[in-house]
């Protein structure tokens, strides 16, 4: 998936734990499209959430 790396860069750019509508504001990308990036990045271990809905790059 094209944008699953676009969202990648974002979270690590971010100096902080970011939430889907950060990476939103951040990639300019789709919601929805930003909800299965992340999605797929969560199951192959590359961001982890360290509080309820935010997420930073392992």
């Amino acid at each position: 998936m094209e944008f699953k790396n676009e969202v990648l860069d974002a979270i690590k750019k971010a100096a902080q734990p970011v939430n889907a509508g950060k990476v939103v504001e951040l990639t300019k990308l789709d919601r929805k499209e930003v909800d299965k990036a992340m999605k797929m990045l969560k199951d192959e271990g590359l961001i982890v959430s360290p509080k309820r809905c935010f997420w930073e790059a392992k």
